[in-house]
C-alpha cells in the first residue's frame, strides 16, 4: 500500500453545495449543470440544459463553479465526478457538491482521480445510505472524508500521465463526431433535400457539383452523379423512389423484463443493459444476471442498439454497444439486420431521426419520460432510393462508421489502460515511473 499521509478532505479543500430546487429550464441560456452531464471525470455538454438569466444569478448566489472545481454527484450516480474546464460557465444542479481545493496542497486533477479511484470509490460505498427509490451520501461528512497527499510535485506528476491518456480518449471522440458529421451530411443530401437531383434540375452540369462537392474525385463523383434522376416523381421524391416504413428496414428486438429475482452475483452472471449502461458502460452499480430469457435477448460488441423509452432529449438515442457479452433489457431495440440494409446505414439512419423520434416521445411524455414505439416506426415513412443509389450511400458512409466504431474500442482499451494504472498508482503497487512505461508501450 501507499505510504503517503491521509488528510480529511475538509483541511485541504471547500465543500459547497449546489441549490435545493431545480429552476425552469430553457432552450438556449447559461447552462444548467445537472448530474447526467457527469461522464467517466468528464463534463458531456450533451447532457447539459439552459436557465434564464435571471434564474442564473440566483443559483449561483451560492457557490459559482470556476475552473478547476471538482463537481460530484452525492445522491443518485454515487461516484461520479468531473472537473470544471476552462471558459466553461455553468450553474450546479441539485444533488450536487463542489470542490474547490486549496491548490497549494491539492491540485485539483489529482483530487479528481483520486475520487475515481477504486480505493475512494470503495469507501464512498462504505458511506452510502441506500434508501428505497435513491442512495446518496451526507454531504456534511464529506469533508471528514479521507483523501491520500503526496508532495505536490507528484500529485501533478500522477494527473498528467492518467490525463494523458483521457486526452487520447477526448481526441477520439471530437474525431468521431466529425465522422459522424460526414455521415450525416451525405444522409441530408441524398435522402432529405434530394440534392443531385435538385441540383440537375437546376441546371447543374458538373459532377461534383451535383454531388454538393461532398465527393471531390470527379470520375467517382460523375459515377454517383449518374445513378440520381434530373426529375421528381409524382410522389415529391426522385423519380424511381419510393417511400417505405422504418419498421421495415430493421429487425427490431426488444429487451426483456429482468426482474429483481433474476440478479445474481455468480462468476457467470453478465450484465443487464439498460439505458445507463448505454450512457456510461458496465459499472459497479450494473446488475448482473445467469438467467438466459431468450438467446435473441443476448448482445455482444458491435451490436446496434436503440432506446426507445425515457427523457425524449436525453435517453432516447442510438448507441453501438462495447462493453462485451451482455443482456438486453426492455426499453432498447437490438436493431439486427434484415438484408435491407447494413447496420452502418441503419446507425446513420438511425442518428438522422434523432428529432423526430424526441418528437414522438414527447408527444406522449408522461412524468418526464416519452417513448416510441414499432407503431410509431410502421408510420414513420423514409425515402428509399434504387438499390444502386442505396449501395452507393453504404459504400460511402461504411468506412466513416468502421473508423467511427474502431476508435470506440481504442477508447475502451485506453479507458481500461487509465483505471488500471489509477487503481495501482493510488494503491502503491506501481511507482510513477511504471505506469509511463506502461502508457509508452501502448502507443
Amino acid at each position: 500500500m501507499t505510504e503517503w499521509p491521509t488528510v480529511a478532505i475538509g483541511d485541504v479543500a471547500k465543500i459547497f453545495d449546489g441549490p435545493h430546487a431545480t429552476p425552469k429550464t430553457v432552450t438556449a441560456g447559461p447552462i444548467f449543470l445537472g448530474i447526467g452531464a457527469l461522464q467517466d471525470g468528464r463534463i458531456n455538454l450533451g447532457e447539459t440544459r439552459h436557465v434564464t438569466p435571471e434564474d442564473f444569478a440566483s443559483w449561483t448566489r451560492r457557490v459559482k463553479p470556476q475552473p478547476g472545481d471538482v463537481v460530484f454527484s452525492y445522491e443518485t450516480r454515487l461516484g461520479q465526478a468531473a472537473i470544471i474546464p476552462e471558459g466553461f460557465e455553468c450553474c450546479l444542479g441539485r444533488r450536487m457538491g463542489l470542490v474547490r481545493t486549496d491548490r497549494g496542497k491539492l491540485d485539483p486533477k489529482f483530487f479528481l482521480y483520486y475520487y475515481l479511484s477504486p480505493l475512494f470509490q470503495d469507501f464512498l460505498r462504505s458511506r452510502t445510505v441506500f434508501g428505497a427509490t435513491v442512495d446518496r451520501i451526507a454531504l456534511k461528512e464529506f469533508p471528514s472524508f479521507p483523501v491520500a497527499l503526496p508532495d505536490l510535485r507528484k500529485q501533478r506528476a500522477i494527473a498528467d500521465v492518467l490525463g494523458s491518456l483521457d486526452d487520447k480518449i477526448e481526441l477520439n471522440r471530437r474525431m468521431n463526431e466529425t465522422l459522424e458529421a460526414m455521415a450525416q451530411a451525405i444522409f441530408r443530401d441524398w435522402f432529405v433535400d434530394f440534392g443531385p437531383t435538385r441540383r440537375k434540375l437546376d441546371g447543374a452540369t458538373d459532377s461534383v457539383e451535383i454531388m454538393g462537392s461532398l465527393v471531390q474525385d470527379a470520375d467517382r463523383a460523375q459515377a454517383l452523379a449518374d445513378l440520381f434522376p434530373a426529375t421528381h416523381g409524382d410522389n415529391g421524391l426522385p423519380e424511381g423512389w419510393k417511400s417505405k416504413s422504418l419498421l421495415d428496414q430493421a429487425n427490431w428486438i426488444n429487451g426483456a423484463a429482468y426482474k429483481n429475482m433474476h440478479f445474481s452475483d455468480a462468476l457467470d452472471a453478465l450484465p443487464v443493459v439498460k439505458i445507463a449502461e448505454l450512457k456510461n458502460g458496465v459499472t459497479s452499480n450494473t446488475k448482473r444476471t445467469n438467467t438466459a430469457l431468450g438467446e435473441r435477448y443476448r448482445i455482444s460488441d458491435g451490436e446496434l442498439l436503440f432506446s426507445w423509452s425515457g427523457n425524449p432529449d436525453t435517453s432516447i438515442d442510438a448507441f453501438v454497444w462495447i462493453g462485451g457479452d451482455a443482456w438486453l433489457n426492455q426499453h432498447i431495440f437490438a436493431v439486427r439486420e434484415n438484408g435491407v440494409r447494413s447496420k452502418a446505414a441503419l446507425y446513420v439512419l438511425l442518428k438522422a431521426l434523432m428529432l423526430q423520434f424526441a418528437e414522438l416521445a414527447r408527444n406522449k411524455q408522461t412524468t418526464g419520460l416519452g417513448h416510441v414505439t414499432k407503431e410509431d416506426m410502421k408510420r414513420l415513412e423514409i425515402a428509399v432510393a434504387p438499390t444502386p443509389v442505396e449501395a452507393a450511400f453504404e459504400s460511402l458512409v461504411t468506412p466513416l462508421i468502421d473508423l467511427l466504431v474502431n476508435r470506440l474500442f481504442e477508447s475502451r482499451t485506453l479507458a481500461a489502460t487509465r483505471d488500471l494504472l489509477l487503481s495501482k498508482l493510488m494503491s502503491g503497487e506501481i511507482r510513477l515511473s511504471d505506469a509511463e512505461d506502461v502508457i509508452e508501450a501502448s502507443q
